[in-house]
């Protein structure tokens, strides 16, 4: 209880110190309001004295008490259509553990390839590779497919952090899926739930439409790279006991006997899952929209019955996304639309004038990256954060789309820096295979190595595509 009042008063008091200050010349008290609840609802997110969805909620509510914004505008987020293509996402990905097709998955990619210790690991890798492309829930991926087999085949090598054995196996494998999946967050833009605002935010303040495909494309060259590296370095720094995992190989294939061969809902999933993908990735040709697309999948599994609306209705933490991200998207939007993000672009701007835009854009995303020590959240970076700097970018020249992608890709990859970067980091860290000492470390050796691969390979990938 003590606790609990301890986040309530930082809370209210971060909210109320800018409440109480004298807006800046030229910013409506409106807007000053609206800056101090937002900062206010961010803080919660980070804190949590409720869920961050209640926490999205009271921010909603206070905004059309204090009439900030009128209640109309204050609920304009749940009409948004980017929060009901990530509502669909959940619903597929529902689906997919239901059916068991991403557990089959999974142990295929294991029995291919899971002989050796590094083998096991990317074959796990590359089945969250094809579930990111269409499931942007970071926790369904990990927690309900990938961490049960991993752990499962941790256990059969007698690799517990219970008794001091979690250096046989489990340390190298929790890190090594776990920097991944961040890298997996920046590939696709289901990657993970709040990419779909970076998508909303760049279309909204820089005119970039970073669809499926242009985003997919962007991320492939340099994901590539990165989920290359990555494990080696990981493998070579911090190297497992155990080297040859053949019990794997044997584990994978007895499941997969006990699964027997595809059911009627496991092969229409796979047809509604590959219609959809292809679909996103072709939207430039038949001008169909994304989240028309995603419904339309959602509906073709309601009426094979593969789902059931009370699985829908179940599916809470689609609805908790709902909740939280639908108000989100309406105050930075909604900040994004008063003078506040300029005024903050104009100061930044000053202190860097004089610099090169390519010197000013390095130093601010860099800036940007490791500012991601003090959030526990994707979503939380990317709402604080992410307008601003593409304000301030903006103003020391920097090419748009070049600006965009890189921040994007950046707001995904700084979540490997810590033990609570995002959803799934506690769930890994929480199994005790690795040390926080640990878990930090492999986070910076890799963050600096992802920044090196995304800031040359992506740019030069980039300018031979086209966007900037």
């Amino acid at each position: 209880m003590q606790s609990k009042l301890v986040k309530w008063l930082i809370v209210l008091g971060c909210g109320g110190m800018i409440a109480i200050i004298p807006p800046p010349e030229g910013v409506p008290r409106e807007a000053w309001t609206l800056l101090a609840v937002f900062i206010a609802t961010i803080v919660g997110s980070i804190v949590q004295p409720l869920t961050g969805s209640a926490m999205v909620l009271l921010g909603v509510v206070a905004l059309a008490l204090f009439r900030a914004l009128t209640i109309e505008k204050a609920l304009s987020g749940y009409a948004d259509k980017y929060v009901w293509l990530v509502l669909a996402a959940f619903f597929i990905s529902r689906a997919m553990i239901k059916t068991g097709l991403g557990h089959r998955i999974a142990l295929i990619f294991v029995r291919l390839i899971g002989r050796k210790t590094l083998g096991l690991g990317y074959s796990l890798v590359f089945t969250d590779f094809i579930l990111a492309s269409f499931i942007p829930s970071t926790g369904a991926r990990s927690g309900g497919i990938i961490l049960p087999i991993a752990r499962s085949v941790t256990e059969t090598y007698d690799s517990r952090p219970e008794d001091g054995t979690e250096a046989r196996l489990g340390t190298f494998l929790m890190s090594m899926l776990y920097q991944c999946e961040v890298i997996l967050c920046a590939t696709f833009l289901t990657g993970q739930a709040s990419n779909v605002m970076i998508q909303r935010i760049a279309a909204t303040e820089s005119n970039i439409d970073l669809n499926y495909s242009i985003w997919f494309f962007s991320a492939i060259v340099p994901s590539l790279v990165s989920l290359a590296v990555i494990p080696l370095m990981i493998y070579w720094l911090f190297p497992p006991e155990v080297k040859e995992t053949p019990n794997a190989v044997t584990f994978a294939h007895d499941e997969l006997q006990k699964l027997g061969p595809l059911k009627t809902d496991e092969k229409i999933l796979l047809v509604v899952f590959v219609t959809v993908v292809i679909l996103w990735i072709t939207a430039k040709l038949h001008g169909i929209d994304s989240t028309v697309i995603a419904l339309l999948g959602i509906s073709a599994l309601l009426v094979s019955s593969v789902l059931s609306w009370r699985d829908l209705i179940d599916e809470t933490h689609a609805w908790e996304v709902f909740i939280w991200y639908g108000g989100l998207v309406m105050m930075a939007l909604a900040l994004s639309e008063t003078s506040i993000p300029k005024l903050f672009a104009e100061a930044i701007a000053s202190a860097t004038n004089g610099w090169s835009w390519p010197l000013a854009l390095a130093i601010l995303a860099l800036v940007f990256f490791y500012a991601h020590y003090a959030f526990a959240s994707i979503t939380a970076h990317v709402t604080a954060m992410l307008i601003p700097f593409l304000a301030v970018t903006a103003a020391v020249g920097a090419p748009a789309g070049l600006t965009v992608l890189l921040l994007a890709f950046f707001a995904n990859l700084s979540a490997g820096l810590t033990h609570y970067g995002t959803t799934p980091a506690p769930v890994y860290f929480g199994l005790g295979y690795v040390t926080q000492k640990r878990w930090w470390t492999i986070g910076l050796i890799a963050s600096l190595i992802n920044i090196v691969i995304w800031s040359t390979v992506g740019p030069v990938w980039w300018k031979l595509l086209g966007w900037w």
